[in-house]
């Protein structure tokens, strides 16, 4: 198993996906510094807060950027062993293709809780560079705690994606899967029915967006469910898979 990750990592080394899902982490932070100057021009004298900041940062990431991108990347991490045909070659060495799928999906959460740290960082740097205020430790560890959280719960939303890019072997029906999702999140975000729909239950669950309609381990169970649903099914599939 360790070898196989140490695999994915020198395999990512020399990939530019890397530096372009860096600045896909960027996109919310950017969004969020040109809404504070927005901001500044139409109510000069207000102020800004550094926990809003940061809690609507992390709200374009859930609900937006972090669906389509984390879901991008697990299309490439498991898409390019089609496309550069290296799969068959994987499978004739001792290894399960369980080991395979594991490693990495361990690949996928070391990248997306890099990425979760970059929109954080830079949405400190939006805070200080837009003028917010009220910063201190607690400001700044909650929010950490919320980031790492939506995180860890895209990272486990990651399992039907993964399915559809095994059950189809190709970027396109993943990029669709994703942009429905993501359209799901938008059109639920003011709507009880967001804590039952799994990807808008991370932001109720790690935002603090909790609705009256519905108790909160709801949203738990809805997370579970469909990360559970979706390794299943990709594990099932790629074990009876004949690989050509």
């Amino acid at each position: 198993m360790v070898n196989l990750l140490y695999t994915e990592l020198l395999k990512l080394k020399r990939a530019r996906m890397f530096l372009v899902s860096l600045i896909g982490a960027a996109a919310a932070p950017a969004m969020m510094f040109l809404g504070l100057l927005d901001f500044h021009m139409r109510r000069p004298g207000e102020t800004v807060t550094f926990a809003k900041v940061f809690e609507d940062t992390n709200l374009y990431v859930m609900l937006l950027i972090g669906t389509l991108l984390y879901g991008v990347i697990t299309a490439y991490l498991f898409q390019r062993e089609y496309t550069e045909d290296t799969l068959k070659n994987l499978l004739t060495i001792p290894v399960s293709r369980t080991s395979l799928i594991v490693s990495k999906l361990l690949l996928l959460c070391l990248w997306i809780a890099v990425l979760t740290l970059t929109a954080w960082v830079l949405a400190l740097a939006a805070g200080l560079l837009g003028g917010a205020e009220g910063l201190d430790a607690d400001v700044l560890l909650h929010s950490l705690g919320q980031y790492l959280a939506g995180g860890g719960l895209l990272f486990l939303l990651s399992t039907p994606t993964m399915f559809v890019t095994f059950l189809f072997k190709n970027y396109v029906p993943t990029i669709i899967f994703t942009s429905v999702i993501t359209m799901g999140n938008v059109a639920l975000a003011n709507r009880d029915y967001k804590a039952l729909f799994p990807w808008s239950a991370v932001q109720v669950i790690a935002g603090g967006g909790q609705v009256d309609a519905y108790p909160i381990h709801y949203s738990y169970l809805a997370v579970g469910l469909a990360s559970l649903a979706g390794f299943v099914a990709t594990l099932i599939y790629f074990k009876r898979a004949d690989i050509q």
